[in-house]
């Protein structure tokens, strides 16, 4: 039995009690916990350690160490645990993402060691929704991507992540760690677009999926079909298929000077709730 406060990583019979934590949260943490609702906590399945910050002996909060680092219900004390335990093992993530009072201290304890970023987005709103609207109809053209279209919606998805984040996620490895997410989310049944000609002119995935919640991301419309209303009518088809058949609650965030996209999100339904924060490396 643990009697002081501490951090170390979860062992995989602590899935009971790392669901517990993450389930304070639904909306917030759904990222995270459909990947535990899948993996585990067995970090080669899981794509990374889950950290636990225990306090006399009760799992109180976590932190995703992967690709991101993310803290869960993070107590400023955990940040702290998490911070030193982060420190120790050095920078092996490409971001910290997570609800931004939370990330902006784990970013001003990890920033000497592990900074100057290359981008810091200390304010990102995050929307939710259980409804849609009924003043934006649903494109009835948006529709699941299949299994044998992943040559059409890569280069949709190649364009919307080097425009949204700054660098292309073919780099490194030439992709191939992308585009197996991509086609993971596509076997799921998860990834929509407007096809065109064989071209891909609006696309969104959902990118997380519990019984909960899940989260909408990936929202992108070719450069030459911006401003005709195709990423409301859009997402609007989106959400539909999100609330008939994956979740009682979408969700997403957005860069906050993203003014278009925030407006065009509240037509559709959904609500500003909170606010997350992203650091780039």
């Amino acid at each position: 039995m643990l009697t002081t406060s501490t951090t170390r990583v979860l062992e995989p019979q602590e899935l009971d009690s790392a669901l517990a934590v993450l389930n304070r949260d639904p909306i917030s943490n759904a990222f995270v916990a459909a990947r535990v609702q899948v993996a585990g906590l067995d970090p080669w399945r899981l794509g990374g350690e889950m950290w636990g910050w225990y306090n006399g002996g009760r799992l109180e909060s976590l932190c995703y160490a992967g690709a991101n680092l993310v803290p869960i219900c993070a107590t400023p004390e955990a940040v702290r645990g998490f911070a030193e335990r982060a420190r120790r093992s050095g920078r092996r993530c490409s971001s910290i993402v997570g609800p931004a009072d939370t990330t902006a201290e784990l970013w001003s304890l990890l920033e000497p060691s592990w900074g100057p970023a290359r981008e810091v987005r200390a304010r990102q709103p995050l929307m939710v929704t259980a409804s849609t609207s009924a003043d934006v109809p649903p494109d009835p053209r948006v529709r699941r991507i299949r299994k044998d279209e992943m040559d059409v919606i890569m280069p949709a998805c190649v364009a919307m992540f080097t425009e949204e984040v700054g660098v292309s996620p073919l780099a490194g490895d030439g992709g191939l760690l992308y585009q197996a997410r991509v086609a993971e989310l596509v076997a799921a049944g998860r990834s929509f677009a407007r096809v065109e000609n064989g071209r891909v002119v609006f696309k969104a995935e959902i990118g997380a999926a519990t019984p909960h919640a899940c989260q909408i991301q990936g929202v992108w419309v070719a450069p030459e079909h911006r401003g005709r209303g195709l990423s409301e009518t859009g997402m609007a088809a989106v959400l539909h298929y999100a609330l008939n058949e994956i979740a009682p609650v979408a969700s997403l965030y957005v860069n906050d000077y993203n003014t278009a996209a925030r407006a065009a999100y509240r037509r559709v339904g959904f609500q500003e709730v909170g606010a997350f924060m992203s650091v780039l490396f």
